[in-house]
């Protein structure tokens, strides 16, 4: 069912009773695909449906004045990357696919009525909107503060938390499709500068990203040159 990944994801940080989990079965999902690279909402537009990553990734993004895309949050399966607009009027980012990509749509209507049934999926919901704010914080900190090599490290880091708590990496490998000069966009860095810090990676053997697959080789030293502290993911 399209639902049980969304399930799955919203159980890392909540706590869902049987009949929770059957009310979200319950939704009406309609699924659609796209490939990569395609804008899925755009910004300014009014949304009438949540989005949820079925399969693939997707990301925010914004550009800036000077045409330059500022990616701000990478999004795998299971994830609801515009619940914000159950209560914001329009989009204020584009959100798009990372990879070809299954993305279920809900409407807004149905899930007001399933939050004002269920106040502990409203809780969940609520509680998915501050984990995502948490995320935020800790990239504005990396962009801020860490190093090329620090602001890689713990995205790469982040994502395989993130990815292993809903059984979606290996303890040394998962899935990423990603190019490099998305990673600078995400990071703030040239391709050019993301191009010397995975030769680097992959010299003193932290890790290497090929063929659409980030795989590790010393986990230990990727979490200590990131910085990595798991607590800002809140995971239960």
């Amino acid at each position: 069912m399209p639902s049980e990944v969304m399930i799955r994801r919203l159980r890392v940080n909540s706590k869902l009773s049987e009949d929770d989990v059957a009310a979200l079965r319950s939704l009406r999902v309609q699924v659609k695909e796209f490939p990569e690279e395609t804008v899925v909402v755009r910004e300014g537009e009014r949304a009438t449906h949540c989005c949820v990553i079925l399969r693939g990734f997707a990301y925010r993004a914004k550009v800036a004045e000077n045409g330059k895309r500022q990616i701000l949050s990478f999004h795998p399966a299971g994830d609801m990357p515009d619940l914000q607009g159950l209560y914001l009027d329009r989009m204020d980012h584009d959100l798009v696919t990372l990879s070809r990509a299954h993305i279920g749509f809900i409407e807004h209507r149905a899930i007001h009525q399933l939050i004002e049934a269920r106040p502990s999926i409203a809780q969940a919901l609520w509680r998915e909107t501050l984990v995502d704010a948490a995320v935020f914080r800790e990239w504005i900190v990396s962009l801020g503060t860490r190093t090329a090599a620090g602001r890689m490290a713990h995205l790469i880091a982040e994502l395989r938390q993130r990815l292993t708590a809903i059984g979606l990496a290996a303890d040394d490998e998962f899935e990423f499709p990603i190019t490099q000069s998305r990673l600078a966009e995400a990071l703030g860095l040239s391709a050019v500068h993301v191009n010397r810090v995975l030769q680097s990676f992959r010299a003193e053997g932290v890790l290497d990203i090929q063929k659409n697959m980030v795989k590790l080789s010393d986990i230990e030293k990727l979490v200590e040159i990131g910085g990595f502290n798991d607590t800002y993911l809140h995971q239960q």
